[in-house]
C-alpha cells in the first residue's frame, strides 16, 4: 500500500481500448518494469501482433466474452480488482477468498460513437452498438478508487504516465487525481453525446427539452473585450459540427487573437461567406463597414475597402475565395488592418502581407480550409444564468415569393443592387440600414434606437454615394419618414421585410416620390 506522498506502484494493468493510438509503446513501457498485462479482443490481439505477453480477461474471470463482444469485462473479478483498497482488510480477505487480482492501472478509451453518429446515413442500430457499456463502467470505477488506481482515457495522456513510471517508479497521487478528473469528464462528455443523439433522433430542426453541453477549453486568451476581463475560447461539445467555423481555423501569422479578434472574425467570414460572388468584408465592431462582390476578388477587396476607408483602418477582412497576390496585392494598400480570414492563402500572398505592408507584422493571417456552412448551426447567447438558443439566421433570395407592392416596378438591373443590400443588412446590428451601389456597400446605419437616425446615418456614411443607390432594412419602417429620407438622397429602391400596421402609409410615400419597393416577408434583426 503507498504511504501519503509516496507513488502508486503499478503491478497489473487493464487494457482495452478502442482507439490503440500510442498504446504499444505504453504497454512496452509497462512490461519493462514488469508490469501484467491483462486484456481483451482486439486489443489483446493487437499487442500479442506486436510480441508483448498479455493475459486474456475471459481466461482470468473463467467466463468467455459473449454476445459480439457485449459481454466481457462485466465480471465481479475484474471489478474488484479495480475497486479494491489496500487500506482495507475486508477488501483485501474477499480478494484472497475468491482469487481476485488487482488491477493499479486501467487503460480505456470507448467506443466512438459521437463520431459514428455524425456520418451521414447512420442506422439506429449502427449508433446503438457503438454505446459502449463496459469500457465506462471500468473508467468510473478506477477513477472513484484513485487512491490505489490510475486510469487513463486518452494517448495523450500515456506520455505523462511512462515519465512518471521511468523516473519515479509508480504514479504520484497529484497524478491518478488528475487522472481520475480527466476520466469523469471523459464518460460525461460520452453520455452528452448519446443524450444529446437520442434527444434528436425525432428531428433536426426541434429543440430539445433538455440540452446536454459541454465546453473544451480550444485556447486561452489574454484578457476578455477589456483588459481587467479574463478570457477562454471554449469549443461546444454536443452541438453539431459546423463545417468551416472559425475554430476549424488555424493562424498562419501574427499576433495571438484576442476575445475582440474572435468575435469580429466570426461576423466577417460569415458574411463573406454568405455571397456566392467572389466577396470582400470589412468588419470593424462586429458590423460591416464596407462589402462588396465583384467578378474577381481582387476588385471585390478594392471596393470593400473603399466603402468606408475611414472606419476600415485597423478592421478585420473576411473574404469568400483563396488569396492569391493579386489578392494580397490589393489588401497591401489598405492602411491597416488588423486580420485578414480566408478559405486559404497562397504562399507568395502569405510572403506578401508578412513583408510588404507598414502593418506587416501585427495583422493576423487566419486560414479556414473550407466556406462556413451554417445549414445545422445553433446559435447561443449567454444571458445572467442561462442560455438563448436559436437556429442559425440564414438569408434566402427569393424573388419569387418577393413582393413588389409599389406602383414602380423593380428595374431589372436593380434586382442584384437589392439583393447584394438585402444580404448584407442581415449581418448589420440592428435596428439596421445599409445603402448599396454596383454591389458595394456605401453606407451602413447601425445599432440604432431609432430607424429613422439609422437612415440618417448611412445617408450621411454614403455622402454623394447615397445617389443613384439602394437601401435596405432589416425589419419593417414604422412610418414613412425614412422613405422622404431616402428619396430626398437619392435612393432608387428599397427592400424591407414589411409587416408593419402603417404599410400602406410606406407604401404611399414611395409611390409618392416613385420610388420601387420590395417586401421580402422576413425580418432580419441582429441584436
Amino acid at each position: 500500500m503507498p504511504q501519503p506522498g509516496e507513488p502508486l506502484a503499478v503491478t497489473r494493468a487493464l487494457l482495452s481500448v478502442s482507439d490503440k493510438t500510442g498504446l504499444v509503446e505504453l504497454a512496452q513501457a509497462l512490461v519493462r518494469r514488469g508490469v501484467e498485462l491483462y486484456s481483451t479482443g482486439g486489443t489483446r490481439a493487437h499487442l500479442q501482433e506486436h510480441g508483448l505477453p498479455v493475459q486474456e480477461v475471459a481466461q482470468y474471470t473463467g467466463f468467455p466474452e459473449m454476445m459480439h463482444g457485449r459481454v466481457k469485462t462485466l465480471h465481479p473479478k475484474i471489478f474488484a480488482g479495480i475497486l479494491r483498497r489496500a487500506d482495507v482488510e475486508e477488501d483485501q480477505r474477499a480478494m484472497r477468498e475468491h482469487g481476485i487480482v488487482s488491477f493499479e492501472l486501467v487503460v480505456v478509451n470507448l467506443y466512438p460513437f459521437e463520431q459514428t453518429v455524425a456520418q451521414p446515413g447512420v442506422s439506429v442500430p449502427e449508433a446503438i452498438e457503438q454505446i459502449d457499456i463496459g469500457g465506462p463502467s471500468l473508467v468510473r470505477a478506477a477513477a472513484k478508487n484513485f487512491r490505489f488506481t490510475g486510469v487513463l482515457t486518452s494517448p495523450e495522456q500515456y506520455a505523462d504516465v511512462i515519465e512518471e513510471l521511468e523516473t519515479c517508479g509508480g504514479l504520484s497521487l497529484p497524478l491518478r487525481q488528475r487522472l481520475a478528473a480527466e476520466a469523469f469528464a471523459h464518460t460525461a462528455d460520452y453520455d452528452r453525446a448519446i443524450a444529446n443523439w437520442f434527444a434528436q433522433l425525432e428531428g433536426q430542426e426541434s429543440l430539445p427539452s433538455r440540452w446536454q453541453l459541454s465546453l473544451r477549453q480550444a485556447g486561452q486568451l489574454r484578457y476578455g473585450e477589456n483588459p481587467h476581463l479574463a478570457a477562454s475560447l471554449y469549443r461546444a461539445q454536443g452541438l453539431p459540427p459546423v463545417p468551416g467555423s472559425l475554430l476549424e481555423a488555424r493562424q498562419l501569422h501574427g499576433k495571438e487573437l484576442s476575445y475582440n479578434n474572435y468575435l469580429d472574425l466570426d461576423a466577417a467570414w460569415r458574411t463573406a461567406c454568405s455571397f456566392e460572388q467572389p466577396a470582400a468584408v470589412v468588419v470593424k465592431h462586429t458590423n460591416p463597414c464596407g462589402a462588396a462582390v465583384a467578378a474577381e476578388l481582387p476588385q471585390a477587396i478594392e471596393n470593400a475597402l473603399a466603402g468606408d476607408p475611414q472606419s476600415a483602418f485597423g478592421g478585420i477582412v473576411g473574404v469568400n475565395r483563396p488569396v492569391d497576390e493579386a489578392a494580397a496585392e490589393q489588401l497591401a494598400q489598405a492602411g491597416f488592418l488588423e486580420a485578414i480570414i480566408a478559405p486559404a492563402f497562397e504562399p507568395v500572398a502569405v510572403e506578401l502581407l508578412t513583408t510588404r505592408p507598414s502593418w506587416r507584422r501585427n495583422v493576423r493571417l487566419v486560414e479556414v480550409g473550407q466556406l462556413l456552412d451554417e445549414s445545422r448551426a445553433w446559435h447561443l447567447r449567454s444571458i445572467a444564468g442561462g442560455l438563448l438558443v436559436q437556429q442559425a439566421d440564414r438569408v434566402q433570395i427569393d424573388r419569387a415569393s418577393w413582393n413588389v407592392p409599389t406602383e414602380t416596378p423593380v428595374p431589372e438591373e436593380l434586382w442584384p443592387e437589392l439583393e447584394f443590400a438585402w444580404q448584407v443588412v442581415a449581418q448589420v446590428k440592428s435596428n439596421a440600414i445599409v445603402l448599396a451601389r454596383h454591389g458595394v456597400l456605401v453606407g451602413v446605419g447601425a445599432g440604432q434606437m431609432s430607424r429613422v437616425d439609422a437612415v440618417r446615418i448611412a445617408i450621411e456614411k454614403a455622402g454623394p454615394r447615397a445617389r443613384g443607390a439602394v437601401l435596405a432594412s432589416d425589419a419593417f419602417f414604422p412610418f414613412a419618414d425614412s422613405v422622404h429620407l431616402a428619396a430626398e438622397a437619392g435612393v432608387v429602391a428599397l427592400v424591407q421585410p414589411g409587416g408593419s400596421k402603417r404599410d400602406g402609409e410606406v407604401i404611399a410615400a414611395c409611390n409618392q416620390h416613385r420610388l420601387p419597393m420590395v417586401l421580402t416577408g422576413r425580418r432580419h434583426f441582429r441584436h
